[in-house]
């Protein structure tokens, strides 16, 4: 697995990393042995670089991480904010405190690797209060390196602002590729590392989806499709499920011969030096390897990156709900 540089942090990171929402069971149940079987295939995959939450699961996710063998090179970023007494305008640094506290025990560390904000509310990161909490914590050694994970480019803008970010984590993929122009060149300026979430489109860019296909009524694929319960933004990237199936079939005409959409949907992505990795989630254990030769597929030629940056502005920016 080749490795690249995350930002100020320092860290050498695996291309792919791996998405941990599943092993909290949020999508649906995910046994004990599923996820330690995820966990043990990443790793013998080479995959270094493992994010989580406090609230998948509510904690679950991190304490099947915690319990899990890790090499030496392995990093567990874990994201707060979501959870425990402060979304959406009850935030505090105590508060934030108590809820790292709490992810250090479930993952078994006294210093967590990397701690990121969880989606808060934009006008939480206009008051910058939070970024100061952080800062301090990092100085007691709570936390060794802090960013955030964000919705949207302005909220992105806000947090490169910030000295003590060091990584940025952002929706960016052939369905949301805003940020190549503006967010992507100024954290390089920064040197801010960049952690790409959502990279499939939650599975839409996979093409294996058709209008007929349903979901479970815990998947988010279900009941937040039209942002009923969090942002649209979240899911299918803010693109409507059906005429996001109709993209795809386009999709794959620019796709070249013998690479698999979820391939040339993660190499495109990886196509952008300023990425430092791309967190896929895997419900099954043997998803990991698709996921790992993306990594190891030939760069995508620059005509075909222009033009789909052309296709997306003419074909499916249009069709965004909730901002980008």
């Amino acid at each position: 697995m080749k490795t690249r540089r995350l930002g100020k942090t320092g860290y050498e990171v695996s291309e792919i990393g791996l998405g941990c929402w599943q092993l909290g069971g949020d999508f649906g149940p995910v046994g004990d042995e599923t996820a330690d079987a995820i966990l043990g295939h990443a790793l013998n995959a080479g995959i270094t670089f493992w994010d989580t939450a406090d609230v998948y699961g509510g904690g679950l996710s991190e304490s099947r991480i915690g319990a899990h063998a890790k090499g030496p090179n392995v990093r567990v970023a874990t994201k707060l904010g979501r959870g425990g007494g402060l979304f959406p305008d009850n935030y505090s640094k105590q508060g934030v405190r108590e809820s790292l506290l709490g992810s250090a025990k479930r993952l078994g560390v006294q210093s967590l690797d990397l701690a990121q904000l969880h989606c808060v509310p934009t006008q939480v990161l206009r008051d910058g209060a939070i970024f100061g909490w952080m800062d301090e914590l990092q100085a007691e050694g709570l936390v060794r390196h802090w960013g955030a994970s964000v919705e949207t480019i302005e909220e992105g803008l806000i947090c490169l602002e910030q000295p003590g970010c060091a990584t940025l984590q952002i929706i960016f993929n052939l369905f949301r590729q805003d940020a190549a122009k503006e967010l992507l060149p100024k954290a390089a300026e920064k040197d801010v590392g960049i952690i790409v979430r959502l990279p499939l489109a939650s599975g839409l860019l996979s093409g294996k989806y058709d209008k007929g296909t349903r979901f479970e009524e815990s998947d988010h694929r279900n009941y937040n499709r039209d942002g009923a319960a969090f942002s649209v933004g979240e899911t299918f990237s803010g693109i409507p499920f059906e005429r996001g199936v109709e993209l795809v079939q386009t999709l794959k005409g620019f796709a070249p011969e013998g690479v698999p959409m979820s391939q040339f949907a993660l190499r495109w992505i990886l196509d952008h030096p300023q990425v430092s990795t791309v967190i896929a989630g895997v419900s099954k254990p043997e998803q990991i390897a698709d996921n790992v030769e993306a990594s190891d597929r030939k760069s995508l030629f620059p005509a075909l990156i222009k033009q789909l940056g052309e296709w997306y502005e003419t074909e499916v920016k249009p069709e965004i709900r909730g901002g980008v």
